[in-house]
Order: structure tokens, then sequence, then C-alpha cells
């Protein structure tokens, strides 16, 4: 009994101090009413450094306390009161920073292996790129509470021309019709975004631009092909997938290159050799870099608001020779079915010879310097992984992303705002996630080394909060241990997914 009372003690603490939950639009005596009423559940993080994700400095000494699935209040940790009733987590010596998203990811439907793997390496939300039955119905588990799992902004199905390089389920149109069609479907199936691909037509990608602008929903995706990427960003594209294109639209060859793709046509009968033609020219482009066009490029797309997510992590991949991850020890998370595919498709893009490889490894290369010069110019940057594709592993992989982002030249600050704040600016949901502020939703990470002076402390996990439940970091091994168990079932996936659906990633 007196444990309750000192709770409601210390909700009223709240309601008296709650100056940040009013700024976020709650009102703080009847969020302390309601969280009493409810027996909601209090947390408080005492004593750590917070990294809120904005451009404030650390502050050291802080606590953060969470009611529910809320945070309900962010200050030094000095002024919080008795808290007899509330699960108290040790933040001494340690970093809070907010929930990490992967901007670019595939496969949360593979439910014993991707979300647990999410969570365990602090990655509280993604953008799925490619919507179907199966990852809605785990999307709408995790909203229901009946999966433990990552925020999802989940993707239309991926919408490409009659000539595409994939098969079902991405939606194929010919017309500005279909186009409008497969729009509206996309609406009416609960998407948060439209997903548009490499081979559309310009006449029908005209026609789900202007549809995406007439129901509300932003629409993303790859360089469509037909498009000076500017005129794209134009007509509402929110952001380019994996640079593809940005070398061509920054060189001194690049009206040439255009000129060149927009005379030929996508056969039907050799669909990857549009493909490989693009990619050839655009690693030639990247090698003609010129800073004139360069920054009349970053200017038009800063001016548009149209972002750039590089996925460094499965460019990286691409970049090397095949057999070069064989004996990646994160493997072990996942099956078979899965290390199987890759061994087959991975071949497609990577160099052979020595001359392929010292080629690839240049353009890699010129694609960090690219983002760099992006990021200096005002560009935004998001940070994605393409997870589900060869050797990029969710979580994990985002981790690897940041650590190129750096390399690319942010600061470890803004290559951490890449994946909280600027990814919630992105998704507009920067009112409720994305920092380490009162009203929003309780999703943190609790970092044993500082992120400011190295991104690689993002690996040195102790706590993930999600939705405001506290995951220390026994629960989060014992959570990868069972992904461990998992991914050796035969059966690992079958219970979540259609067992012949061809999908793997949209790359």
């Amino acid at each position: 009994m007196r444990v309750e009372a000192n709770r409601r003690d210390f909700l009223r603490w709240l309601a008296t101090t709650g100056a940040g939950l009013a700024a976020a639009g709650v009102a703080p005596a009847l969020f302390a009413q309601e969280a009493a009423a409810a027996g909601t559940d209090v947390v408080v993080v005492l004593g750590a450094t917070v990294v809120d994700g904005t451009d404030a400095p650390a502050r050291p000494h802080s606590a953060v306390v969470l009611v529910g699935d809320r945070i309900a209040w962010v200050g030094p940790a000095a002024e919080v009161p008795h808290h007899a009733g509330a699960t108290v987590v040790d933040g001494r010596g340690r970093y809070v920073v907010p929930g990490l998203w992967d901007m670019h990811a595939h496969g949360i439907d593979y439910e014993k292996l991707w979300p647990p793997m999410f969570l365990a390496n602090g990655v509280t939300g993604i953008r799925e790129m490619q919507g179907y039955d199966e990852n809605r119905a785990t999307r709408d588990k995790i909203v229901r509470g009946e999966l433990l799992g990552p925020r999802v902004a989940l993707a239309s199905a991926i919408i490409d021309g009659p000539v595409s390089l994939l098969g079902p389920p991405i939606t194929q149109v010919a017309t500005p019709e279909e186009g409008r069609a497969a729009v509206r479907t996309a609406l009416a199936q609960g998407s948060d975004f439209v997903k548009t691909y490499f081979y559309l037509p310009k006449d029908v990608y005209a026609a789900i631009a202007d549809e995406c602008r007439r129901v509300g929903l932003p629409y993303a995706g790859h360089w469509p092909y037909r498009l000076n990427q500017l005129d794209a960003a134009k007509a509402g594209q929110r952001s380019f997938e994996h640079n593809f294109g940005v070398p061509i639209h920054t060189s001194s060859r690049r009206d040439e290159i255009l000129a060149r793709l927009d005379a030929t046509p996508f056969d039907p009968n050799a669909k990857r050799d549009f493909f490989n033609l693009a990619r050839e020219l655009d690693r030639q482009a990247a090698q003609a870099y010129d800073p004139a066009t360069a920054e009349r490029h970053f200017a038009g797309l800063k001016a548009l608001d149209c972002w750039m997510s590089p996925t460094f992590a499965v460019n990286r991949v691409i970049s090397r020779p095949a057999d070069a991850y064989t004996q990646d020890p994160r493997l072990k998370y996942v099956s078979q079915d899965i290390i199987d595919y890759w061994a087959d498709r991975l071949p497609l893009f990577t160099p052979v010879t020595p001359e392929q490889i010292a080629q690839q490894e240049a353009y890699f290369e010129a694609q960090l310097r690219l983002v760099g010069a992006a990021h200096r110019a005002g560009v935004g940057v998001i940070g994605g992984t393409d997870c589900l594709n060869p050797y990029v592993y969710p979580g994990f992989s985002l981790h690897d992303e940041l650590d190129f982002l750096v390399e690319a030249g942010l600061s470890p600050r803004r290559a951490l705002q890449a994946v909280t704040r600027d990814a919630a600016r992105f998704l507009g949901r920067e009112s409720t996630t994305g920092t380490v502020t009162a009203g929003k939703v309780a999703d943190l990470v609790l970092l044993d080394a500082n992120p400011l002076t190295d991104i690689r402390a993002v690996r040195r996990i102790n706590t993930v909060v999600t939705a405001g439940r506290v995951l220390d970091r026994a629960r989060l091994d014992h959570m990868l241990a069972d992904v461990v168990t998992a991914a050796q079932q035969p059966t690992a996936t079958a219970n979540s997914r259609s067992v012949g659906l061809p999908v793997r990633g949209c790359c």
C-alpha cells in the first residue's frame, strides 16, 4: 500500500513539474491522474548522460522518467524525488540516446529472427521498404502488442513498370491509370508511403506522383531512370535510395549519360541489361565528379527537401568479391534458406577480376565522398541498411552504416541524428519520436560509452527501452540466443511468411 502511495506521490510531482509534457501538448495533471488510475508502470533512468538527439550539449548526471510508453520528464538526477514503486535503471557512467531507426529495411515478417535482432541492437523503428500481406500482418501484431518488435513505417507494394527486375508481390503498371490505381490500393492497405522503382515510364511516374499528392501519401524509392533526379524531386519524391544516379547527376558527363539512358529501351527479354548499363555508367561518372555540377544538384535537392538514403551497408557488400563475407560470425542469426539465396544472388553484382575489384573499391569510395559533400551542402541524409540483402543484418548492420556515415564526413553527432531526429523528421513523426524529450514515445538506448566521441559506442548497448518496455542486457542476450536457435530450425520462417514468397529485399 505504501509503495502505491509513493507512486501516486511521484506522479503528482510529475504533474507539478510537467513543463515538458505541456510543451508536447499533454496536460500534466490529467496525465498524472490517468497514469495513477491505470496503474501505469513508472521507470526512472537515473544518473546517465543524456544525448538527446538535438544539437544541445550532452547533459551528465541526468534522469529520464518514463510513464507507460511515454517520456514524462528529463532533467537533473538530483531533482528526482523518492521513487519507491518505480523501476530504476542505473544510468551512472552511461549514455542515453534516442532509439535508432533503420530507414531502409526488409523482412520484418521473419518474426522469430528480424524483430529481436533489431531490438537487441537498439533499433526501435524501421522503414520497411516493400509492403505485402505478410509484413502488414507483422506490423499489426507489433502495434497490438502481440509481438515484441520495432515500430514500422511500411511501404506500399513496390510499383514498377511493365518491365521490371522484380517479380511478385510487386505491382507492375503500364499506364497512368494503372499507376493511379496502385496508389489508391496502397492507401486502402494502410501503407505509410508509396515505394517507386527504376523502370517506371515517365507518364506513369507522373500519374503516380500526382495521385500521391491527391490522396496525401508521400512517396520515395529508387531513381526512376527516365527522369532527371531533380525533376523527380520536383514531382514529390522524398528520397533516393542507395546513391543510385547521384554520381551521374554530379558528373561532368551528366547530360551525355542521361541522354544515352533515355535513348536505351527497357528490354523485356533481357531485363537486367539496362540496370547493368546504368550501374556501369554510374561507376564511370563517379570518376568524373564535377564540383560545380554537384553544387547545383545538391542545392536543388536541399531546396526540394529531397533526402539521400545511401545504404552503405549493402553497397559495401556488393563492392567486394562474393566470398568476402562468407565467414561473417553474424551468419548464425540467419536461417539457411536466406544464406542459400544470398550465395545464389550475390554473384550477379560483385566484382571478380582484380581490375573489377579495384574499380568497385574506387566506386564505393567515391560514394562516401559524395554523401559527405551532399551533407555539407545541407542535403538531408538518413541512415538505412537494406537488410535482407546479402550479408546485411537487422540491427547489426545499422551500426556498420553509422561507421560509414562518419567515414563519409558526418560527425558522430550528425550520424546519430541521421538515424534518430532526422529519421523522425523525414517520416513526419518528429512530434512523437526521434529525441529524448518529454511527451515523446519511450524509445531509448542506454550505452556504456559516449557515441559523440566514437560512433562505435552504439555497439556497447546496456539497455533498450521500446515503447516503455525495459530490455536489460541479460534479456537482450537471451533474445539473441533465441534467434540463433530459431535460425537453426528448418521451419524458422514458415509460420511468419508464405513459404514460397519470393522476397529477399528489393535491391
